[in-house]
């Protein structure tokens, strides 16, 4: 039987005491790649927050990697998040530190203390997303493709159960989504579970995987049409 790794049982979320989705039910299993999409203001970044424990979730039930959503205390979050990889679309690296620093700090921030150690996951991440050669360079010197695949391989450093990619090909011309997203199909082929927001329904197309859309309060799966 497949690993649970996000399960969620009539759920609702709330932003600011306002209710955003309701009786949210749903299973997510070790090694899928789904897609979520909707308008803006729909509830897919709250839904996410939810995931990250950036918002309470006070009704229904919900577990991530393990994680009781509802009961899960203050200091406990770091933790959970450390079993998650984030990655968001205006890619959130330091702007006044090199690609290695970024990773360094990434790394200190999540507990690691060992120097040898540290040096070797970052090789290692900066190696499956082919950005190797840049490690010293500054944010400012690269591409908003290569920005974000730094974000990817700091996403990866924790070896994360579950990957939450918050429209990550957003800020990305057509070409360079197309590179962000075969990376990612790579990572979830390796294994990784991937939740991925996004409003280019071309990729959808391009790259088909299980859809859930937020509309009308609600997430409910869509079935795509094969023509």
């Amino acid at each position: 039987m497949s690993q649970i790794v996000l399960s969620l049982q009539g759920v609702n979320i709330s932003q600011n005491n306002q209710k955003v989705l309701s009786n949210v039910n749903l299973e997510v299993k070790k090694g899928e790649f789904i897609y979520l999409i909707g308008k803006t203001g729909s509830g897919k970044s709250s839904f996410m927050k939810t995931l990250y424990a950036d918002l309470e979730l006070h009704e229904g039930e919900g577990t991530v990697v393990d994680y009781d959503l509802k009961k899960i205390k203050q200091k406990d979050i770091p933790y959970l998040r450390r079993s998650l990889g984030i990655i968001f679309q205006d890619f959130k690296l330091l702007p006044d530190r090199t690609v290695y620093a970024n990773l360094l700090f990434a790394l200190r921030a999540t507990g690691w203390s060992e120097k040898e150690a540290m040096d070797r996951k970052i090789e290692e991440v900066l190696n499956k997303v082919n950005m190797l050669a840049h490690i010293n360079k500054m944010p400012h010197q690269l591409s908003g493709g290569e920005q974000q695949r730094i974000a990817i391989a700091r996403a990866l450093l924790n070896d994360p159960d579950l990957i939450l990619a918050d429209e990550p090909t957003g800020n990305l011309d057509p070409q360079t989504s197309s590179e962000v997203m075969d990376l990612l199909m790579q990572i979830n082929e390796n294994g990784r579970t991937i939740i991925m927001v996004t409003h280019d329904y071309a990729l959808l197309l391009k790259y088909p995987a299980k859809t859930l859309k937020c509309d009308d309060g609600t997430i409910f799966e869509v079935v795509q049409r094969t023509t």
